[in-house]
């Protein structure tokens, strides 16, 4: 009787078999099995899109399939199938560092079995079963031992709190902290060369929280933007060391001003008045002042104006291209400019109903 092999090529002596050979046979066998149980190759599938056979050699060593670790290497410009034959009942560490983007499926060579894909990005380890569970469509299956890579896991969740261990968290431009439905909650952008940066600091009982500007700088400002005419609202509360915006202006008064208080808070023009000028309070040139405030808000705006030997005034007042008739402080509006001088108005513009505003107007004069 002949001797018959397993699906892995060890050698199944019949009795009586190999007289005189027996010995390198069985020496033959136990390298075998010391190969199955622990051994490793590699296997290149170099190429493009094809299919690498893994075969296995009756009675000889040095068959890939019957290995207990395959490293699959080499360049892969397409997708990869790497096939056993369908009778093998074993399983494998399979290794993927081939260089490319490109998949490696691992299957029987025939069937409609189940099988196990490395994806494209995933250059990992996997522990794989082969079931030789069925005689015509036997299941390839993974078992998941963790990822080496975050990237191998689409929908990674954690099981306790994340701990940097000492590290940082690298965030690539333009990417967020999402809610639970994947909603951006904060969104990051990159500068090339930053040495400032923001810092987050908690506080024990009877103390605030601090959000800070820190950084190399010695003097870093901190900077809050709302998105096109949002504002900025803060909470029931003190504010201190405010400084408000100057826009200082080469402008000589006259004709009509639009003053966008937008921009800034103090309008500064530096050149001698030429002419008795009508003040058009907006937002700006794209937003109306009624678009940006609300019913029941106000905001005062300063206007100074140089004067020189022959002095003018702010004879006319509009709030979006409509005319207003200030209060005036005193009871009166204003009907010459003070010569040589800094004239300086201030506006108090309450908005009372939808484009119905009260505006509150003063001159001073500094010399």
């Amino acid at each position: 009787m002949a001797s018959t092999y397993t699906n892995l090529g060890i050698e199944l002596q019949a009795t009586g078999e190999n007289a005189g050979t027996w010995g390198t046979k069985t020496n033959t066998n136990l390298e075998l099995i010391e190969q199955i149980l622990g051994g490793f190759t590699q296997q290149s599938i170099a190429g493009g899109a094809q299919t690498t056979a893994l075969t296995i050699s009756d009675g000889a060593t040095g068959a890939t399939a019957a290995h207990r670790m395959i490293e699959f290497t080499g360049t892969i410009t397409g997708n990869q199938i790497v096939t056993i034959p369908i009778d093998v009942q074993t399983f494998y560490f399979l290794r993927n560092s081939t260089v490319g983007a490109f998949t490696v499926q691992f299957k029987y060579a025939t069937g409609s079995g189940t099988t196990f894909t490395f994806s494209a990005t995933n250059k990992g380890d996997k522990l794989i079963f082969a079931t030789a569970n069925d005689g015509t469509n036997p299941d390839i299956a993974a078992i998941d031992t963790g990822i080496t890579n975050v990237v191998d896991d689409a929908t990674p969740q954690l099981g306790g709190n994340l701990d940097g261990n000492g590290n940082n968290i690298l965030i690539d431009n333009t990417n967020f902290i999402g809610d639970e439905n994947t909603n951006e909650q904060i969104k990051f952008a990159t500068t090339a060369s930053a040495v400032n940066e923001l810092s987050v600091t908690n506080a024990a009982t009877g103390n605030g929280p601090s959000l800070s500007a820190t950084g190399t700088d010695s003097n870093v400002d901190l900077n809050i933007t709302p998105k096109g005419i949002g504002r900025v609202v803060l909470g029931a509360g003190k504010i201190q060391q405010l400084a408000e915006k100057v826009t200082n202006s080469a402008t000589a008064a006259t004709g009509t001003v639009n003053y966008d208080v937008i921009t800034q808070a103090v309008l500064n023009y530096t050149t001698d008045a030429s002419g008795n000028w009508t003040l058009n309070i907006r937002g700006d040139g794209s937003n109306s002042l009624d678009s940006i405030m609300d019913t029941g808000e106000s905001i005062t705006i300063a206007h100074v104006v140089k004067q020189g030997g022959t002095a003018y005034y702010n004879s006319a007042v509009q709030v979006d291209g409509s005319s207003v008739t200030p209060e005036w402080q005193g009871g009166s509006a204003p009907t010459a400019g003070n010569t040589n001088s800094l004239d300086t108005y201030t506006y108090t513009v309450i908005k009372t109903g939808a484009a119905t505003f009260t505006v509150l107007a003063a001159l001073t004069q500094f010399a």
